[in-house]
């Protein structure tokens, strides 16, 4: 990776290692209550406190909403009137160092009223629940009901007919670096800087313009490094919009950082969903159609609802043919805290359900569980009934490798008491273009030297984007992959950029990077054809050389041939740009239409093997296997990072990770309390890369590691269904959990 030498030694700068001569500390006070109107906040004890030099409220700011999809926009910076979870902003101090920041916190007087309260779902959409914003009606913000074929026919055709209940919980990303601010703001100019640790700078440039006031043309969002995002640094929070408020109205610069307990309780989880899943199968395992209703708790407002709720459903209709599909989806407030995009999007809890029950019916009907994936699997270039366009597909070919590594046909069902194996499958898109406008730019540089500068907007939140954006543009420059510099990520030099989310990095600003720089390579290569009397068609750049396809000898150093373009008098540095954009009508919402909304996508296979201590509950997982068609690897070590990253992370929710909220309260906002695998836990892990040449992707490559986080949770719980004969269907499956099971199995009569 680009940037590897500079973490490993310390030296990268995150938020908080960032300084600017005279900068204030700020701090956030929270709602201590879930629900409850605001009367009256009094700030004066706090002003007048040495050292705070500035406090704001609510009542102080434009009576702007925000939100990061635009047609769910229902968060204020500073709550106005009420609050609506414990940790809701309340209102805003900075002074001149972060422990009188903390102090001024305590000298501000609120006077709430109190309202009644919601936190089950099931509850909120149920008549005379307590409403959580008054202008949705039963708690319901987003919904979806999609029919794809025939499901009532699809049903009569079946020869067995199976319903299922599930629950996912509520998990926290956990990002190591919690996330902070630092804005800067020149009265002379009326331009606003801001480094923030986001995922998506020009989202975030667009939402502080709404709230602000201020045009995008006088914001500049600067990505710093980030330590960890995982969806949860897509939102817009109250760090960022009060560090600019306070640097505009004071003049100095302001930085927000926040403690691990708030990035517990208020920034966003992934969430908890109750799904009901009714199949209906042939005889020979065949799917023929399936319900599924999902109820997903959406906490106190909306963040990404409307596509939280639509993506989970769509990707019910992969990788497996689904004929004949009914999804109800519904998106639920409640007064705790709010979900948004998390790895996986919604997918990992929809294909919890989906694969569990699959193993579970094909138990009922005698069939074995990868046998039944195999013949129902989707293939390259099929029809598809919500009008997905797949290129390729290796999902079979995961399916088989994946049981090969596993030891599918020697262990399953043959270990000893307590040891099982299990797998699941999953796909998932490279980028979702379920939005028009959803482009990538770039911007390539060949200097008089040799240098290559590359501009982009792509956001490396430590995925190796920087580093798998510099390799296409080293491979089609034909130059080592250290004459590469990278800007990336600023709104103020950069061009435009989703950011990152929903894997689509890599295909997005991939292609954009490789467009600019195939302009750079033409301008190149048209000047050195006539040199040396050739067609450019002819010609070939690697290794710092332009010669003869076929005639290494037959060509002219890089450096040379610059020198030779200066010296003709045309214009340096040789700039190329690109775009890239998949294709997408306007309007386009998969909530009123079917439709390709990927380029691409990736399919994937996990294999669990695990051993459950039927004495103490615990499961330990001995093995994970991965085998995942993402295209081709550009960077194989980078794949594998992020394979074996999203493995542990589908443990965590498979086994360890909860957010448990009592009334409204998490009660375990800590690394201390809040449960994740460690390397203590770590299992054996093999990743198998599956290749298909994708036809979209910059040289073939599809998405890799967000997609393999859908799938480990169902894969173990299919595990230790054979290793006990107990079926998890509501995660985590705890030590407590499985001790109860089996002393409810050892109570049923024989």
């Amino acid at each position: 990776m680009l940037d590897a030498a500079v973490k490993v030694k310390g030296a990268a700068q995150f938020i908080d290692d960032l300084t600017l001569p005279g900068m204030l500390y700020g701090r956030i006070l929270r709602s201590p209550l879930a629900h409850a109107r605001i009367l009256h906040i009094d700030t004066s004890k706090a002003e007048k406190l040495a050292g705070v030099k500035g406090v704001m409220t609510g009542e102080d700011i434009p009576d702007r909403k925000y939100g990061i999809v635009p047609k769910a926009k229902d968060e204020y910076a500073l709550a106005k009137e009420k609050v609506r979870f414990i940790g809701d902003d309340v209102a805003a101090v900075c002074a001149t160092d972060p422990e009188i920041a903390e102090a001024a916190l305590e000298l501000i007087d609120v006077e709430y009223e109190e309202l009644p309260a919601v936190f089950d779902p099931m509850e909120a959409v149920k008549e005379g629940a307590p409403l959580v914003h008054e202008d949705v009606p039963g708690n319901v913000s987003a919904s979806i009901k999609k029919e794809f074929g025939d499901v009532a026919k699809g049903f009569k055709e079946s020869d067995y007919i199976f319903e299922d209940a599930f629950y996912s919980q509520a998990v926290n990303h956990a990002p190591l670096e919690p996330h902070g601010a630092l804005a800067q703001y020149d009265p002379l100019k009326g331009e606003l800087v801001i480094w923030s640790s986001t995922q998506i700078p020009f989202f975030l440039r667009r939402n502080l313009s709404t709230t602000l006031l201020v045009p995008e043309s006088r914001i500049r969002v600067i990505k710093s490094k980030v330590g960890g995002g995982f969806g949860q640094k897509i939102d817009m929070y109250a760090k960022d919009f009060c560090a600019c408020w306070f640097a505009m109205k004071l003049g100095k610069p302001v930085k927000f950082v926040y403690d691990r307990e708030e990035v517990f309780i208020a920034t966003r989880q992934r969430h908890p969903v109750h799904i009901r899943v009714k199949t209906g199968v042939k005889k020979d395992g065949t799917i023929v159609a399936q319900e599924f209703r999902a109820h997903a708790d959406g906490g106190a407002y909306n963040s990404t609802a409307p596509l939280m709720i639509t993506l989970l459903g769509f990707f019910l209709m992969i990788p497996y043919r689904v004929p004949n599909l009914l999804y109800e989806g519904y998106h639920v407030h409640t007064n705790k805290p709010v979900g948004g995009a998390m790895r996986g999007h919604g997918v990992p809890q929809a294909r919890f359900a989906v694969e569990r029950q699959l193993d579970m019916v094909a138990e009922r009907i005698g069939m074995d569980p990868a046998e039944m994936r195999i013949i129902n699997s989707i293939h390259a270039g099929e029809p598809h009934p919500a009008k997905f366009i797949i290129n390729t597909c290796g999902f079979a070919d995961t399916v088989r490798k994946a049981a090969e590594a596993i030891g599918w046909q020697e262990k399953r069902g043959k270990l000893p008491f307590g040891k099982g194996v299990g797998m699941a499958g999953g796909a998932f898109p490279s980028g979702v273009s379920n939005m028009s406008h959803i482009s990538s730019g770039a911007v390539v540089q060949l200097g008089r030297d040799g240098a290559v500068n590359v501009l982009t907007g792509a956001a490396d939140i430590g995925q190796g984007a920087e580093t798998v954006i510099a390799q296409i543009v080293a491979e089609e420059l034909g130059v080592p992959i250290d004459d590469i510099r990278m800007t990336a990520a600023d709104t103020g030099i950069t061009p435009l950029d989703p950011g990152t989310f929903g894997s689509g990095v890599t295909v997005r600003a991939g292609n954009a990077a490789r467009i600019a720089a195939v302009s750079v390579r033409k301008k190149v290569f048209e000047f050195v054809a006539e040199k040396l009397e050739v067609s450019p068609e002819e010609l070939v750049a690697k290794d710092r050389k332009i010669y003869v396809e076929g005639s290494p000898d037959e060509g002219i150093a890089l450096s040379d041939a610059l020198k030779a373009y200066q010296y003709a008098d045309l214009p340096m540095p040789i700039v190329g740009r690109g775009s890239w954009m998949a294709p997408a009508t306007e309007p386009t919402t998969l909530l009123k239409e079917n439709g390709n909304f990927s380029p691409n996508y990736s399919f994937m296979t996990q294999a669990a093997e695990v051993e459950v201590d039927p004495l103490t509950g615990k499961i330990r997982v001995l093995k994970m296997v991965t085998a995942h068609d993402c295209g081709r690897a550009i960077n194989p070590m980078l794949v594998e990072g992020q394979l074996e990253g999203s493995i542990v992370g589908g443990m965590g929710q498979a086994l360890y990770e909860e957010v448990l909220v009592e009334k409204g309260q998490v009660m375990n906002p800590s690394f201390l309390d809040y449960g994740m695998p460690t390397t203590m836990e770590m299992p054996e892990i093999e990743t198998i890369e599956v290749e298909t040449e994708d036809p979209l992707g910059p040289f073939g490559a599809k998405e890799s590691g967000e997609g393999t986080q859908v799938a480990p949770a169902p894969a173990i719980a299919n595990a230790i269904y054979d290793a006990i004969g107990i079926d998890f269907n509501e995660l985590p499956a705890t030590p407590e959990k499985v001790l109860n099971a089996l002393k409810g199995k050892a109570d049923q009569p024989k």
